[in-house]
């Protein structure tokens, strides 16, 4: 059986809350080649570095928790010059978590000083020590 896979993926806030509403994920404006890594039962992280695109305010958290619910890939007419392909993705009731306080224990951050460097590509996978040192601060319900 294959091992399940943990993924980052990198988007705004305010994109990452209209994938939640839908139930999708989109990865690098839309690009096929990174859902395509992605299987059914894998799990996803969106991590938001900014509130809403295009804008200099800064987010930091971790916005979203969802499992892969198929393998399917699609792509949705979005405009006239915008196709994206989408996943579905089940999401899970989860609390916005700040990156800060958890830098020091992640292990995809080699550099703690250039924390941000790994989010530059967009999209890419976390071990399971990672995965669950971020979902057990967003899934905790008394956390609030």
């Amino acid at each position: 059986m294959r091992k399940l896979a943990y993924w980052i993926i990198v988007a705004s806030k305010d994109h990452v809350k209209t994938g939640l509403a839908e139930g999708i994920a989109q990865a690098c404006h839309g690009k096929i080649s990174p859902l395509k890594k992605m299987r059914k039962d894998d799990f996803i992280i969106y991590y938001s570095g900014k509130q809403t695109m295009g804008r200099p305010e800064a987010c930091q958290e971790f916005t979203a928790i969802g499992k892969v619910m198929d393998d399917e890939i699609y792509q949705v007419q979005v405009s006239e010059d915008f196709c994206p392909s989408r996943r579905n993705i089940e999401f899970l009731p989860s609390l916005d978590v700040s990156i800060l306080p958890l830098i020091p224990e992640l292990d995809f951050i080699p550099n703690k000083k250039s924390w941000g460097y790994p989010f530059r590509f967009g999209f890419f996978e976390i071990n399971q020590h990672d995965f669950e040192l971020i979902s057990l601060k967003m899934l905790h319900k008394d956390h609030v």
